[in-house]
């Protein structure tokens, strides 16, 4: 039985990473965010406005501890998943948690690029956005490091990165 949990900041990696990692060993990939989005047939923005951050929160735990029963599954949560309640405990009871570790200055290429469709820095400038990624980082830091083990993820701009990241994974990653 394999259980696996990618965390890490937004950008990091976890669902290109995770989709390429399952795909490889030939089990089921779930996007904790799109899981919680086609379970309550809502967008988590929708949630977010409905219920606010806390009443978010408490589905998020809900549907990870739903998720976190499944066997043989790659599960890639939100960046903020493991920062919560003990949600963290919970991952590395259930099956083996790995942190993405990104640098700030490659996240920050990522989000650039996705800064649209992400909510939290649509309205930032650079500045504004680099700042943001090194100060939520430091925050989250404390509770990404009680992951089992870490994986050094940015390498994942590509086909061939990710096909190469994978294989790194897979041999560094005790599962």
């Amino acid at each position: 039985m394999t259980r696996i949990f990618l965390i890490g900041y937004m950008g990091a990696g976890k669902t290109t990473l995770g989709r390429a990692l399952a795909k490889e060993l030939k089990i089921e990939f779930i996007d904790l965010d799109n899981y919680i989005e086609e379970r309550l047939c809502k967008s988590i923005s929708q949630i977010f406005a409905e219920k606010g951050e806390e009443g978010f929160r408490e589905i998020e735990r809900r549907m990870l501890h739903e998720a976190g029963e499944f066997e043989n599954v790659v599960i890639s949560t939100g960046g903020g998943t493991p920062c919560f309640f003990d949600n963290i405990e919970y991952m590395n009871r259930q099956g083996a948690t790995v942190f993405l570790d990104v640098p700030v200055e490659r996240l920050f290429i990522r989000l650039s690029i996705a800064r649209k469709k992400r909510p939290l820095i649509m309205g930032k400038s650079d500045e504004e956005l680099r700042c943001f990624i090194a100060e939520q980082l430091a925050k989250r830091l404390p509770h990404y490091s009680k992951a089992k083990q870490r994986f050094t993820a940015d390498r994942l701009e590509d086909v061939n990165q990710i096909e190469a990241s994978v294989k790194e994974f897979l041999q560094q990653i005790e599962l």
